[in-house]
């Protein structure tokens, strides 16, 4: 079972940045394909960013495409989701999850066997 641990959410102003962490207890072919997906209170899961740890390859979806960068650090074993020019309507849970490269780009959450807990994002207008 491959553990993910999120941290570095918080609040800010709109406008401002903040950077997710996701360390991945190991990368294996079922967790080569790192996810973020993020919920606000009523509404699904949305995806919002991956990353395929063997091309490498990223995914962005349209609402962040410009705004927010997935990265990685081998050494760290960590996936970073770099957010600028954060919105209110970015406010959410945001949880970072991992399956087979295949899940990349798909953002079906229930495609995705690895979850962390969650960091909370909270942007004021």
């Amino acid at each position: 079972q491959v553990q993910l641990v999120e941290s570095g959410g918080g609040s800010v102003q709109a406008g401002g940045s903040l950077r997710l962490s996701c360390v991945v207890s190991r990368f294996t072919d079922s967790s080569e394909c790192v996810t973020w997906f993020r919920r606000t209170p009523g509404k699904d899961l949305e995806g919002v960013a991956a990353l395929y740890i063997g091309g490498p390859r990223t995914y962005y979806a349209n609402s962040v495409k410009g705004r927010f960068t997935i990265s990685r650090d081998n050494a760290k074993n960590a996936v970073y989701l770099q957010m600028n020019d954060l919105q209110a309507e970015d406010t959410a849970m945001y949880y970072c999850a991992a399956d087979e490269w295949l899940r990349c780009g798909t953002y079906f959450p229930d495609d995705f066997h690895s979850w962390g807990q969650g960091t909370q994002v909270t942007v004021s207008s």
